[in-house]
């Protein structure tokens, strides 16, 4: 079985949208765990005290489907801001949506040079398909930008999915860049679909 990995973004929205974002990986990790999935979270660039804008979730289970089908879509958070305790708005908004990290040849290019490959222990919950040998792999870019992979036995195969999960992130950066160049505004308001939400948490 072969993971799902979704790409969960709070576009260019406030910092109460990362702080949303970061709860949301929370409730997706205790999800997964609870119906015996695997979990991996790869975090976009320089994420702050508050949370990254986005990160791809890689899911691996029986379940995993059944999740992803459950949260893609808008997720609504409310909460009232800690950072901004006089802010009126109480309404926080995230995207979650499924990536293809197949190999697309020619949109990303990446130099090896900027690449700095670890291996780890591939265990974890929700797997007999994982072991305890080092074949996991963690690929991290000076930018802050990490993908990891264990779904594989093989090293070899673990680092080509941890490589391709980067360029699937670094494709997603590339198109937010583009759309805001275009249009000079923020690119949640037109990605993140706010009044029809698939699920709404308070926190």
């Amino acid at each position: 079985m072969s993971a799902i990995d979704l790409l969960i973004t709070a576009g260019n929205g406030p910092v109460e949208c990362r702080m949303a974002l970061a709860a949301l990986l929370g409730i997706l990790e205790r999800e997964a765990v609870r119906l015996g999935c695997s979990f991996e979270t790869n975090l976009g660039p320089m994420p702050d005290q508050h949370g990254a804008k986005s990160a791809i979730v890689s899911l691996n289970g029986f379940e995993a489907e059944q999740i992803a089908n459950d949260y893609c879509g808008t997720i609504r958070f409310t909460f009232k801001s800690q950072v901004r305790p006089g802010h009126k708005r109480q309404n926080w908004y995230v995207s979650v949506q499924r990536i293809d990290t197949k190999p697309e040849g020619g949109e990303v290019t990446i130099d090896p040079a900027d690449l700095r490959f670890e291996t780890l222990r591939a265990g974890g919950p929700g797997g007999q398909h994982q072991n305890t040998t080092d074949s996991a792999v963690r690929v991290l870019r000076p930018t802050g930008l990490v993908a990891t992979a264990r779904d594989e036995r093989s090293q070899h195969r673990n680092k080509a999915l941890a490589l391709r999960r980067l360029e699937a992130m670094l494709r997603h950066l590339e198109v937010e860049k583009q759309e805001a160049a275009k249009s000079g505004r923020f690119i949640a308001n037109r990605t993140i679909e706010r009044g029809n939400e698939v699920k709404s948490f308070k926190l």
